[in-house]
């Protein structure tokens, strides 16, 4: 009798612990779980992806400024300057000849003047 009992008890635990765990993997596998769950993977991987990417990118920054600087080393670049730089040059006015003379006051040009229409050769 105590056998009967035991393995009945027994057999009533297996069940409800297999029906359960059925139960909850039915549950997991319906659209609505499916699809959160996928949803909270693909934050995950997101932030991952985002989290490499801005690694990556301080280190080209960083790479780049010390390549930077080896390269202004290299062509005395970021040397000190000893000597004065020369004076800045003045411009010298040259005089246009296919311009007409600027003539002050309300006098006109002597040039005669013509219209750029294109069409009119037309």
């Amino acid at each position: 009798m105590f056998r009967r009992t035991f393995w009945f008890t027994t057999g009533v635990a297996a069940g409800v612990w297999a029906t359960t765990k059925v139960n909850r993997k039915i549950k997991q596998l319906t659209p609505e779980h499916l699809a959160v769950a996928a949803a909270n993977k693909a934050i995950e991987a997101g932030g991952r992806l985002k989290d490499r990417a801005v690694d990556f990118a301080l280190e080209v920054r960083d790479n780049m400024a010390q390549r930077e600087a080896e390269l202004g080393d290299a062509l005395g670049l970021n040397a000190p300057v000893d000597r004065e730089l020369p004076a800045p040059r003045g411009y010298a006015e040259i005089e246009n000849r296919n311009s007409p003379p600027y003539v002050e006051g309300p006098k006109k040009s002597t040039y005669p003047t013509y219209p750029y229409n294109r069409n009119e050769d037309h």
